[in-house]
Parts: structure tokens; sequence; C-alpha cells
């Protein structure tokens, strides 16, 4: 964990399509709400770049959403130099499964949904474990190589060829 706090913050520049100044905050967006503590929602984490909490409609026993705390829009938009932002996600989701007693880190999906599939335009990634334990619509909702979701992996490959 000091590896990462002794990292340079990350430098969010997304371009957000509904006008929204790039890190701003979003009035419409609950993913802002729920950082700004305005939701009631529990953090599980929080730091300067990045917040953690329980999704409401969990589809594996352990199920986290990790965001950034200053509105950037989906995976979509991002471009190479986000690669240490995702990255950085998944630290914080590893950090939160291994503090919930999730010792099977090969048992885990980290991954985002793929735009038009996102309920909520705010970059979230999907912390789910583990990975055996989902039920079949969150089989279909999380699947591996489907056109709606991809894996942090798979996300990072992606931003490193643009």
């Amino acid at each position: 964990m000091a590896e990462v706090e002794a990292e340079q913050p990350v430098q969010v520049g997304v371009s957000k399509p509904s006008g929204v100044p790039v890190g701003a905050y979003d009035k419409k967006c609950i993913f802002c709400k729920i950082v700004n503590q305005e939701m009631g929602t529990e953090l599980l984490h929080s730091d300067e770049e990045l917040s953690c909490f329980r999704d409401i409609k969990p589809g594996a026993p352990h199920h986290y959403l990790v965001v950034p705390n200053q509105h950037v829009g989906n995976c979509k938009s991002l471009g190479k130099e986000h690669v240490p932002l995702v990255k950085q996600m998944v630290e914080v989701g590893k950090q939160i499964l291994q503090r919930n007693s999730v010792a099977d880190l090969t048992d885990v999906r980290f991954g985002f949904h793929w735009p038009p599939f996102c309920s909520v335009t705010h970059l979230h990634l999907h912390v789910l474990a583990p990975a055996s334990q989902m039920g079949f619509m969150s089989r279909l909702f999380y699947r591996l190589n489907s056109y709606w979701f991809i894996t942090a992996d798979q996300l990072i490959e992606l931003l490193n060829t643009k």
C-alpha cells in the first residue's frame, strides 16, 4: 500500500460528452454524490484519488465498486495516460478484498461494463469475488470476452495501444 501512496496523484483528463467539465462534480451523477457522502452509502475506502463501496445489486458474495473521486467518463473515453488510474483502481479493489478475508485472488473478476452497457457514466471498476460463486445472471452481466464487459487487464492492454 505504501507504493500506491508514494506515487504521484493520477491526473484525470477525460472528456465528458454531457458537457460536465473534466474532473468536476456532476450533481446528476449518483457516484459523485456517494463519493461526496451525500447518499449515506458506507465508503469502504476513501483517499485523495479513489473511493470504494458495495454494489447495491451484488453479483457475487463480495461485489464492490471502485471509483475515481473526481467525475470521469466511462472506460471508452480513457486514453493511454489513464493506465495508472486503472491499475490503482485494481490495487484498491485487491486491498478491499483482502480486508474482507478474500484470500484467493485468482477467483476474482475485475472489470468494467463497455458503453453503451453502463448504467452509470462515472468510471467504475467492478470487483467480484469469488467469481466461481456468481449466479446465472451475474455470469451473463460480467461475462468474459463479451461485447458488454471488459476486464481491467483487457482495458489496460487496449489503452496501451492508443
